[in-house]
């Protein structure tokens, strides 16, 4: 027939599954009890960390920068008050060198902004050595810039440039990595006992003799800042989960909306293949509706006139509901009207329908399908169902309404399509017959009870006197009340075909 769709197996899951998938959990690991279990972190493959790992670096440097102006600026004011006791020659040497770093730090700027709008990455290297650099910027002016005058025992802990070191330790934590947290405070231990060696204290001061507590807290004060990388890499460590559940959270919201908007794109294109206007045949009226669960269904109904004038009303109902089944309902209704203008017979155009259909649907998945022909100036219909009931015939004489079940098995379950023949009805002038789908037949209220066959049949017989399309609307309203609430669970779908005269 020229028409094929393969492999629609992941096409046809419901929406709800789809939305499973994708909204998996959001926090990466549990909070570990211990430091190591804090600091060790799966990695993460992810364009979206990696850019916010860049854009925090900037904001980083940004803080180094600007916390190093206004320490120029105290220090500068600190000279011009008090150059008694500042000398003026170190105070030039140790601008020229924090000059020199912030040229550094915005050369680092700048090659962060160029990543950043080129979305690349630095070189490993490139943060080690930043890194070591930075945390070993407090020890460097503290050899070069500590008054020598002060006994040597007293040198490295009488400046407040030893504060400092906190500073980079802190700011590491805006690389969102404990590691570089943790080895902060290792550089920065590291280089403050290189730095008190150099202005004179060593190890062997470690007595018990005069200025034993000054000897013994250059020792202290290493600890402590090691230990703060350790803290400041478990903060760290905790700012990165909650950066890497935003983005993640982030990611999904973007994923939900992408599939929302296939969704509704989906859905236009389904409603799109619905008739536009009411097939004009003589003494019928006939009419049809859908309403899918989701933004897309797997029911259908479409009319096709043939060139003889008749009219070929269908009706089907694609298992499940979503993308998938909508998918499976367009080609459905592209088979059936290939075969029905290819094939006189009912019969035989229904059965190149399902053969179709086999060699495309996926175990599992079938398609129940109505087709009624109605021929002008002709009181009888002739209806034929693969699958799909019952089928309501209502007599206006008595009242009474037909359950007409099924002649066939649904399409795509064996590939010869076995039937008995098709059913002749005959209509007199305000009998119908009614195509509807299962939604509203086992729509549920609150209580678990069914609206079933009965009421709808109990609908039709009060609004008989109506037009087919607002006899359609009756059987809705009637299955909303009834449901008080609930939400709707499959596709809505009804065809009504009505005699008016003859």
């Amino acid at each position: 027939m020229g028409i094929s769709v393969q492999r629609l197996g992941l096409l046809t899951e419901p929406l709800e599954l789809v939305y499973t998938r994708h909204l998996r959990p959001l926090t990466p690991c549990l909070p570990a009890v211990t430091l190591y279990g804090r600091m060790s972190l799966p990695d993460i493959k992810s364009d979206a960390f990696r850019r916010a790992e860049l854009r925090s670096e900037r904001l980083r440097i940004i803080g180094i920068l600007s916390f190093l102006g206004v320490l120029w600026f105290v220090s500068l004011f600190r000279m011009l008050i008090l150059a008694d006791r500042v000398s003026t020659d170190r105070w030039f040497g140790a601008s020229i060198g924090l000059a020199s770093f912030m040229v550094y730090e915005l050369l680092m700027l700048l090659a962060v902004r160029r990543v950043i709008r080129l979305d690349k990455d630095l070189p490993a290297v490139a943060w080690v050595f930043n890194l070591v650099i930075e945390a070993s910027l407090p020890a460097v002016f503290l050899a070069l810039t500590t008054n020598p005058d002060i006994q040597r025992v007293y040198r490295p802990l009488a400046t407040p440039i030893t504060l400092g070191f906190f500073l980079f330790i802190i700011l590491s934590t805006l690389r969102l990595n404990p590691w570089s947290s943790a080895l902060t405070g290792l550089v920065a231990a590291a280089s403050y006992l290189l730095a008190a060696i150099h202005l004179g204290w060593h190890p062997y001061m470690l007595d018990y003799g005069t200025d034993a507590v000054a000897r013994t807290a250059v020792p202290i004060y290493a600890l402590i800042l090691f230990v703060g990388g350790l803290v400041a890499a478990a903060v760290a460590a905790e700012i990165r989960k909650h950066v890497v559940a935003a983005l993640r959270e982030a990611e999904v919201r973007r994923e939900v909306e992408r599939l929302q908007r296939d969704m509704q794109i989906a859905r236009s294109i389904q409603q799109g293949l619905l008739p536009k206007a009411p097939p004009r045949i003589a003494e019928f009226d006939i009419a049809g509706w859908n309403k899918p669960a989701d933004e897309a269904g797997g029911d259908y109904f479409d009319w096709h006139e043939l060139p003889d004038g008749r009219v070929v009303v269908m009706l089907a109902d694609v298992t499940g509901h979503g993308v998938g089944p909508a998918l499976l309902a367009a080609v459905c209704r592209a088979y059936a009207r290939v075969s029905i203008h290819t094939h006189r017979e009912l019969a035989v155009a229904m059965e190149a329908v399902n053969k179709a259909l086999c060699e495309d649907l996926e175990e599992g998945r079938f398609v129940t399908f109505a087709a009624a022909v109605c021929t002008p100036g002709s009181n009888r219909v002739q209806i034929l169902s693969a699958g799909h009931g019952p089928l309501l015939v209502f007599r206006v004489a008595d009242g009474s309404v037909l359950e007409m079940a099924a002649h066939g098995c649904p399409f795509g379950v064996i590939p010869d399509f076995a039937s008995a023949p098709p059913s002749d009805v005959d209509l007199q002038p305000g009998d119908m017959i009614l195509l509807p789908t299962d939604g509203f037949f086992e729509w549920a209220n609150a209580g678990g009870e069914q609206f079933g066959t009965k009421r709808i049949s109990d609908v039709v017989r009060a609004s008989c006197s109506l037009p087919a399309q607002q006899i359609i609307a009756r059987i809705h309203e009637a299955v909303v009340t009834f449901a008080a609430g609930t939400d709707q669970q499959d596709d809505l779908t009804a065809v009504v075909i009505k005699r008016t005269s003859g």
